[in-house]
């Protein structure tokens, strides 16, 4: 083989790994794009929900406060049946 041989076909891989890195790249940025496009999206929507939901926050104490009540009533009537599973000895 010969000098200009060899200098030939380095030319031709070092043109092939580049155009190989270039599709590459390219792919990369399809890629992107459409990723950004669906964080766009997704931007939108958890908007929409920001929007929805927000009445809710003034509705809240009031539903966690029916809540706490609803829990102590729960606990009276579980202490009532754990008493009366003592007294059928089921516990």
């Amino acid at each position: 083989m010969t000098a200009y041989t060899l200098y030939i076909a380095t030319l031709i891989i070092v043109g092939l790994v580049v155009l190989v890195l270039v599709i590459y790249l390219l792919l990369i940025i399809v890629a992107l794009r459409r990723a950004g496009t669906y964080l766009e999206q997704l931007a939108g929507g958890l908007q929409k929900i920001v929007d929805n939901t927000s009445p809710l926050s003034n509705k809240l104490d009031t539903i966690n406060g029916a809540l706490f009540q609803l829990h102590g009533g729960l606990s009276s009537v579980d202490k009532h049946l754990v008493g009366i599973a003592k007294v059928f000895k089921l516990v």
